[in-house]
């Protein structure tokens, strides 16, 4: 692989997003460049199961890229492009991932097994999640997300005062209620696995800073690059699906930079 300038890139300067594997361009980019790593990497559901669309039972298959490879393959993947995220983030950096029960058990042993330090495992429970169609196994209504620092030592950043409010018994929990992606996040095209806005703009805001560099691994529909965009943070991302890239940067020029501060700082003055 070359270097960066022979990559296909799509999006604009501050938010870009490259036709790449993750682990290759991360082996272009120095050690300690990165603020923050948010992945939501596969899920390794497609493998011949049914859910439930518009009301009529339908197969679970989202790509190949989505298909499990077995169980110490599927590993050996995660350590490959965890182990390579944290040579990438600053010593102070911390990285999110996200994943089913299909996955995050993997992903958790191999944080601990690198270095990692596990901050918080926090739970996005799904106000409406699809039903079981097979009625032999409870409805499953949430995701959950790992939230790491790169090493025990490091001194991670968390604004807590963005996140909560004043009243100490008001203090946002590990237990996030968020619906899941509306329609309006969905007017660029269609991702299988796209997550809402709200719960990427939470994660952002609760541990980067305005200017601080946030990567995505596997880049999707481009929701980590519009909520950075947002935040006025700089953002860099991979994905190996042209078809999704291009997603990715249609969203990415739709989207005001700096508009959700202008927000926050909104509602903070308005605040009698």
């Amino acid at each position: 692989m070359g270097g960066l300038h022979e990559l296909k890139s799509y999006g604009e300067p501050g938010a870009m997003v490259y036709l790449a594997d993750c682990v290759e361009l991360m082996r272009l980019m120095p050690a300690g460049c990165v603020d923050v790593v948010f992945a939501d990497p596969p899920y390794r559901l497609s493998s011949g199961g049914v859910t439930v669309k518009s009301g009529r039972i339908a197969s679970v298959d989202k790509g190949s890229w989505d298909r499990s490879m077995g169980f110490e393959e599927d590993h050996r993947f995660n350590v490959r492009w965890l182990r390579e995220a944290r040579r990438v983030l600053k010593p102070d950096g911390t990285l999110w991932v996200s994943g089913t029960h299909h996955i995050i058990f993997s992903l958790g042993f191999a944080l601990q097994t690198l270095g990692f330090r596990i901050i918080n495992s926090l739970v996005w429970e799904k106000p409406d999640p699809v039903p079981n169609a097979l009625h032999t196994a409870f409805t499953h209504a949430h995701e959950t997300l790992l939230w790491a620092s790169r090493s025990r030592h490091s001194r991670h950043t968390f604004n807590y005062d963005l996140i909560n409010s004043p009243d100490p018994g008001t203090q946002v929990s590990s237990v996030w209620r968020i619906p899941s992606v509306p329609r309006s996040e969905k007017r660029h095209g269609y991702h299988p696995t796209q997550k809402p806005l709200r719960l990427v703009r939470r994660a952002l805001l609760a541990s980067t800073r305005e200017g601080e560099l946030v990567f995505d691994p596997f880049c999707g529909s481009g929701t980590t690059a519009v909520a950075a965009k947002e935040l006025n943070r700089s953002f860099v991302g991979t994905e190996l699906n042209e078809e999704f890239a291009g997603l990715a940067a249609r969203r990415i020029k739709a989207t005001r930079r700096g508009s959700l501060l202008r927000e926050i700082s909104e509602q903070f003055w308005s605040t009698p």
